[in-house]
């Protein structure tokens, strides 16, 4: 489940994160950046990790994160 459901109120949704595409747990209009902590509307999310479990706000948000992870 993506860690930033702590945050954001009754319009955060909840999202699993699949290859590919998502699937929506708890109905709401965005998700949180992973990285920035940004608010994404679920109709502009593009960049995620299924591994992680997160979202990104873009691709440059989505390369930092994976830099972090792969040093």
């Amino acid at each position: 489940m993506d860690a930033s459901h702590k945050t954001g109120g009754p319009d955060l949704a909840v999202i699993h994160y699949g290859d590919g595409d998502f699937t929506v747990v708890r109905p709401g209009r965005f998700v949180l950046c992973a990285v920035s902590g940004v608010k994404i509307p679920l109709e502009a999310l593009r960049y995620w990790s299924a591994v992680q479990q997160e979202a990104y706000a873009g691709p440059a948000e989505a390369l930092t994160r994976w830099r972090g992870l792969n040093p």
